[in-house]
């Protein structure tokens, strides 16, 4: 599994693990936890690349996103080399490389990767390039010398804010103490990250649709938020009060062509055409695209997914078709769906929550393995501790694919801190149980 991808050469493991290896079979690394900030969270990005943009060079990657580590909470150290010099590194479970800067690099610390052995290797990226070496996947290359007795590793991360401990990261097995009751398992689904496949996302006890067929989500501690399809974020940012942005071209639909699209809803028009036929996507011959509706995968026609008002129609639809199978009124849905097009998540940044309505506010829940794992409101709420006050934010952002790739979910480390993880390797599988 391209999980956590070491390019360098064998050498002795207590020499450069900045933890410790232990009688048992299991390596430790103790987790540091830097305290965010307004600045970093806001300039922090998960994007989907455009088209001079590549985030992975894989073939069998199918999910491509982009990132970058400005929001990055957890960190641990390693040593590298003989005497061992100390690197902070980011234990990403959704980057399959580590970066180290080479002595070679005279100008940049993106020019060179370091390594004595492996294949070489030089990486495009949409702001410049990479190159270095390429050496054996790194919790297989521990366990292939014996210096563990499983091909796991698991990830606890400590979200208790007084506490000075980050978290740990295990590699060759658990710490008990870490979680309670037994592990859901999950197979590993795509070949390129750590991805498996979650159900519908549940606000309270309303379904919110869109992934009740299933969606792909890569587990990734490397990603402060929870990151998914706008769809849905909307309806959670609209459920707990977030402050997003206001749409001027999601209100223009709602007010011009409301009647049409319920009209069109109501008389047994296909959702994924209606879109088309009041006129707002065009028609494309050239491109079939697999969408969800009714919690089935069916093929429909492609649009002009480029075109604002085209996009927004689509969501519409789709918040509609959700609130009909709740069975409400049509003047209540309308009033639902003008306030989403109120509520949209930010895309340059993230949406402010009230601290004092923290309470009040609903849980949230994935479905993953047929079971449920809730987020309470003090697990999904970021708070962030400024000189002036104490600010809340939505742990919940906007993340929209093309639709070969997507709808998709970004579980980072909102959902790792309330699920210890477990990533089997060996079986290619995910373990989640409730963190101690």
């Amino acid at each position: 599994m391209e999980s956590i991808r070491f390019l360098l050469i064998s050498i002795c493991m207590g020499a450069w693990l900045g933890g410790s290896l232990s009688s048992d079979g299991l390596a430790r690394v103790g987790l540091k936890k830097r305290n965010l900030d307004l600045n970093s969270i806001h300039a922090a990005r998960i994007t989907r690349p455009r088209a001079t943009s590549f985030a992975r060079v894989t073939s069998n990657a199918e999910i491509v996103y982009l990132k970058n580590y400005l929001d990055t909470q957890y960190y641990g150290e390693i040593g590298i080399g003989s005497p061992p010099q100390i690197f902070t590194v980011v234990f990403d479970t959704g980057s399959s490389n580590l970066w180290v800067p080479s002595s070679k690099c005279l100008l940049s610390v993106t020019g060179f990767l370091d390594s004595y052995s492996g294949i070489p290797c030089k990486i495009q990226y949409g702001s410049g390039s990479v190159s270095g070496n390429n050496d054996l996947n790194f919790p297989y290359n521990m366990a292939e010398q014996g210096h563990v007795s499983q091909k796991v590793f698991s990830l606890w991360l400590n979200r208790n804010p007084s506490s000075e401990l980050g978290g740990e990261i295990v590699f060759g097995g658990l710490d008990w103490r870490h979680f309670k009751g037994d592990h859901t398992y999950v197979p590993v689904t795509g070949r390129g990250y750590w991805q498996i496949q979650v159900g519908d996302i549940f606000i309270a006890n309303n379904p919110t649709g869109l992934c009740a067929g299933g969606c792909s989500a890569i587990v990734d501690s490397g990603t402060s938020f929870l990151a998914g399809p706008t769809r849905i974020v909307a309806q959670i940012n609209h459920a707990i009060g977030a402050r997003g942005i206001v749409s001027l071209e999601c209100k223009e639909v709602v007010s011009k062509y409301w009647n049409s699209i319920w009209d069109s809803m109501i008389s047994g028009l296909r959702p994924e055409i209606i879109c088309v036929d009041v006129g707002l996507c065009l028609y494309n011959n050239n491109t079939v695209i697999e969408t969800v509706v009714d919690g089935e995968a069916t093929d429909r026609l492609s649009v002009d997914e480029g075109g604002a008002l085209c996009t927004f129609c689509e969501m519409i639809v789709f918040w509609i078709q959700v609130q009909l199978k709740e069975k409400k009124a049509k003047e209540k849905i309308f009033h639902y769906v003008d306030e989403l097009c109120e509520r949209l998540p930010n895309p340059l940044g993230k949406s402010f929550i009230n601290c004092d309505e923290i309470t009040a506010m609903p849980y949230v829940s994935f479905t993953i393995g047929n079971r449920s794992f809730p987020l309470s409101p003090e697990q999904y709420i970021v708070r962030v501790e400024e000189s002036y006050a104490t600010i809340c934010l939505s742990g919940f952002a906007a993340l929209d694919m093309p639709p070969r790739q997507g709808p998709l979910w970004i579980l980072g480390d909102v959902f790792l801190g309330a699920y210890h993880t477990v990533f089997d390797f060996g079986n290619h599988r995910i373990g989640f149980a409730k963190a101690a």
